[in-house]
């Protein structure tokens, strides 16, 4: 399966600016971890010393709402909230089978209107009901899959993956690939280096791609200081150095072999699939943040040479970095002027 292009983000928006405006439906009965995520993500998520988000739940009868895990949680708004939103996400729901058919209607009319729409675990479903994933790649939970196939054979599902962004609609497994997704979707709004600010913030990993598998069918090591953390906190370090699979071995302190399958058992990649990504991943944050010549971008991020850089980044996100870099440069200014207000 070919991965798409990932799309350029625009660089951190600088000055006053109206924050971006995120409306996330409860549909009952709601997994409240699920529901918790955008507001952890995106409320943890500053431009300077602004937030980058206004955070917005909403459910078809405002009042008290059903959990899925026998509690219930009080939801202060009705659907209204969606027609402000710039973006609309769809929270894990045991109602796969017939969402309220007033949420399928707001959601039909968000599309239409060209908001950005994206679902969380199970909420993948209450947006195939309202037809919004027919002939799009999709995700869910992987253990819902099945399920998810049988009842939407017009979706494209691809199973067990982080999360997938089609044309403006995405969606994401479950748990903690919200976070992902909702990283994902700082990034595209604001940039690399605002999202890994926010990353480190709620304590998760930095963006991880969307083609990472959702688990691992191994089981994890048992916590007796064996976990591999260490040695990729030691990579991340040394991203501008090369690294060899047998330098990382050696920090480990494991044969090649062991450390490949340990690293794909902890991380879902390859050491050096998941070495690229990070390099990538600063590269783009250093075409975002400074003016550096692109030797020095590719030198910084361990990439190497400006040709290495340019095929990689052109690889990933379909643009040269002469373009990535111009893009967020303009994008800034036109984010500026779009979303500014009196604060």
């Amino acid at each position: 399966m070919t991965t798409p292009p990932e799309p350029v983000p625009p660089a951190p928006v600088s000055g006053a600016h109206r924050p971006h405006r995120v409306t996330v439906i409860a549909v009952p009965p709601v997994t409240t971890f699920d529901l918790s995520i955008p507001e952890v993500v995106f409320g943890a998520t500053r431009i300077g010393e602004d937030p980058a988000y206004e955070v917005t739940v909403c459910t078809p009868t405002p009042g008290v709402v059903p959990a899925a895990i026998g509690i219930d949680i009080v939801v202060r708004h009705g659907l209204e909230a969606i027609e402000r939103a710039d973006t609309v996400i769809v929270t894990g729901t045991g109602a796969r089978v017939s969402a309220d058919p007033r949420v399928l209607d707001a959601l039909r009319a968000a599309a239409a209107q060209g908001r950005r729409i994206a679902s969380i675990c199970t909420g993948a479903f209450v947006l195939a009901q309202a037809g919004l994933l027919d002939s799009r790649r999709a995700t869910t939970f992987w253990s819902m899959s099945e399920e998810f196939r049988e009842r939407f054979p017009g979706v494209d599902l691809v199973p067990g993956v982080l999360f997938v962004e089609d044309d403006g609609v995405l969606t994401s497994a479950g748990l903690s690939a919200g976070i992902d997704l909702c990283l994902h979707m700082v990034r595209c709004d604001y940039g690399a280096a605002v999202a890994n600010d926010t990353a480190r913030l709620v304590v998760a990993a930095p963006v991880r791609p969307g083609g990472q598998a959702q688990f691992i069918e191994t089981p994890l090591p048992a916590d007796r200081g064996t976990s591999l953390a260490a040695t990729r906190a030691w990579a991340l370090a040394r991203l501008h150095e090369p690294t060899a699979l047998a330098d990382l071995a050696r920090h480990a302190g494991l044969s090649v072999r062991t450390l490949t399958r340990r690293f794909r058992s902890e991380t879902g990649l390859s050491p050096l699939q998941w070495l690229l990504h990070q390099r990538l991943h600063r590269a783009r944050e250093i075409l975002e943040t400074t003016t550096l010549p692109m030797d020095q971008v590719a030198a910084r991020s361990g990439l190497g040479t400006a040709d290495s850089l340019r095929a990689h980044l052109v690889r990933r996100t379909g643009s040269t970095p002469t373009v990535y870099r111009a893009a967020a440069r303009s994008s800034t200014s036109s984010t500026v002027s779009r979303n500014s207000v009196v604060l």
